[in-house]
């Protein structure tokens, strides 16, 4: 038996080019995050311009949203066919490109191609996806952690990138706030391109937390198969064997990651483990971009709060939601996650019980207390919703499988945002909004208790990483 050299210096040393794999990947999750989110603000000044109208424009959002939900699936397909890199940098390539051409638009259809397709395109393969398959195939330690921090980059992203989009339309113009999109794309693809590497064996490493283990030397017994190490919550099951990526660079990549990520959910559409993740991540899209995200700052202008008082608070939401995201990471790599999302939807569901005695012309503590909870509990419910599917479908396919997890988020955000609009004008109140969000949210605090523990390979852990 003979050593794998390759874990040595993922053990050895102190500092793991994981960690550097992570800060780009995290630049580019914010960079996806203000992106998406920039085209808000440049409605306005748009339809200005143009003449064009609010109906108008708002399509495009839709199709910017739709896509950046569906697209997640194929493209962490593309990624275990064509790799990490070139498909992230191919997105930030769409993007730049897109964003500088509506510089130059005049057409509606200009919009919807550029903003609507391409840029929702571009976001989708960016969204959390990237993030969930870069932390499993890059850490075995600190696993949990670090997909909280990559959840916590979307709000990070609107956080500094929206005041900054915001004052760039208010002073040079619009065109100003999508060039700088565009400027940032490219700056984010360099940095993609030469630091990101699809899997730590292209670097002759082992990911981080992992120890070193023992391969058959040569003409001895092969039949015995490596098993990596995992940390305490780590659920690591034997190494997966090397794959054959040759056939990514031909032309039938993108066909290939189409039938790979429809076959995916055709499997995994089969366990009830599957449809439990997608339902309650299909609540927690209704209950936060759709809901709460949508519709809190028109509720609490119902009760006489000032219109810039409302949106300050959802900018706190947003604050607490980086941290609740990584203490949610923190928790995943140590406590069942069926435990922490049955906790997470019940209180969330519990808060929006009591959201309509809060709202009131001023802001009262009991609002602070809600505020303070919603941001903490905002994409908690991503680490470990990233781990059941990592312990249930494997480690490769897992990526696909939050990637249809993860539709089904938007999916709520979408028909979350219609329902409560809706009820909003059919009743003249957001009461029945929050009762049925509160319904939903109490329902998948049920339903994930039915989601079986898996069953865990045996690993041997290192203690000293």
């Amino acid at each position: 038996m003979a050593t794998d050299t390759r874990s040595a210096a993922a053990v050895s040393t102190r500092w793991h080019r994981a960690w550097l794999v992570a800060a780009v990947t995290l630049g580019a999750l914010v960079a996806a995050a203000a992106f998406r989110s920039s085209i808000g603000l440049l409605l306005e000044p748009i339809e200005r311009e143009f003449g064009w109208s609010r109906a108008l424009t708002s399509g495009a959002v839709t199709l910017n949203l739709v896509l950046y939900g569906l697209v997640a699936p194929f493209a962490a397909a593309l990624m275990e066919l064509w790799g990490v890199r070139r498909v992230i940098s191919l997105a930030l390539a769409l993007v730049a490109g897109a964003t500088a051409l509506t510089l130059v638009m005049t057409q509606p259809w200009q919009l919807y191609l550029l903003w609507g397709l391409l840029v929702g395109t571009g976001t989708g393969a960016m969204a959390l996806v990237f993030g969930a398959i870069i932390a499993n195939r890059w850490f075995v330690r600190r696993r949990g952690l670090v997909t909280g921090m990559f959840s916590a980059g979307n709000a990070t992203g609107q956080l500094l990138f929206l005041p900054l989009v915001a004052r760039a339309v208010d002073g040079p113009g619009w065109r100003y706030a999508a060039g700088g999109v565009a400027v940032f794309a490219t700056v984010m693809l360099v940095l993609v391109a030469l630091f990101i590497d699809d899997r730590p064996s292209d670097r002759g490493l082992l990911p981080y937390g992992a120890v070193p283990v023992t391969v058959p030397a040569a003409g001895a017994d092969r039949d015995v198969e490596p098993v990596a190490a995992a940390g305490p919550g780590g659920d690591v099951g034997p190494a997966p064997a090397a794959k054959d990526r040759s056939s990514a660079h031909d032309g039938s990549a993108a066909a290939e990651a189409v039938r790979r990520a429809l076959d995916s959910l055709a499997a995994a559409s089969r366990t009830r483990v599957f449809w439990i993740l997608a339902f309650t991540f299909f609540v927690c899209g209704w209950t936060t971009n759709g809901l709460v995200q949508t519709h809190f700052v028109p509720a609490a202008h119902d009760h006489g709060m000032p219109t810039t008082t409302a949106a300050g608070l959802l900018a706190v939401v947003g604050i607490f939601d980086i941290v609740g995201t990584l203490a949610s990471g923190w928790l995943s790599d140590w406590a069942d996650s069926r435990v922490l999302l049955a906790a997470y939807y019940g209180l969330r569901g519990a808060s929006l019980l009591a959201l309509q005695q809060m709202l009131a012309p001023d802001v009262r503590p009991s609002l602070w207390v809600f505020i303070v909870f919603y941001g903490l509990d905002w994409v908690a419910t991503v680490p470990p919703t990233v781990a059941l599917c990592r312990q249930h479908f494997g480690l490769e396919a897992s990526g696909v499988v939050f990637g249809w997890v993860y539709a089904s988020h938007m999916i709520g955000a979408g028909i979350g945002a219609s329902v409560a609009g809706w009820i909003r004008t059919s009743t003249g109140s957001y009461q029945g909004a929050w009762l049925v969000a509160a319904g939903l949210c109490l329902t998948a605090a049920v339903s994930v208790v039915a989601v079986r523990r898996p069953s865990r390979v045996a690993v041997v852990a290192d203690p000293t990483v």
